[in-house]
């Protein structure tokens, strides 16, 4: 369960992110469940509840994400931290396929892509068919 956020500041960080999932770029219109905000740095770790910590997620990744920070890089063993939508941009970090798919091109954004699993089949198949209908996530 997420951490209470005032309203007011739930709508600044929903219209922030223009409706999308900070990860996945999956508008909340077509998301199955309420998109929500997520603590970044999640509270248990001294994260607060300001702007500047808050994305707005879709209820899959807020629930993969949890309290992590980081995660283990598959190709070279290390810990390496998640993607910040706070501070990294999405471009430096991830590339969108025309088939939906979310191709990591950095350790960050590998391995915010497999502990989030950013290219599970429903997630590749909503950003294929807003891709071929030209509603694109960005």
């Amino acid at each position: 369960m997420s951490e209470y956020v005032p309203a007011a500041l739930c709508r600044l960080v929903r219209e922030r992110a223009n409706q999308c999932c900070e990860y996945c770029q999956i508008h909340e219109d077509d998301a199955f469940l309420p998109h929500e905000p997520d603590h970044v740095i999640a509270v248990r770790h001294g994260g607060e509840t300001l702007e500047s910590n808050l994305a707005w997620t879709c209820f899959v990744c807020n629930r993969a994400k949890g309290s992590d920070l980081s995660s283990v890089d598959n190709v070279t063993g290390q810990i390496v931290r998640l993607f910040n939508r706070r501070s990294d941009l999405w471009n430096d970090h991830f590339r969108m396929e025309p088939d939906g798919r979310m191709l990591p091109q950095t350790e960050i954004g590998r391995v915010t892509e497999f502990l989030f699993k950013l290219n599970r089949a429903e997630a590749r198949e909503i950003r294929r068919t807003l891709t071929n209908s030209r509603r694109k996530p960005k």
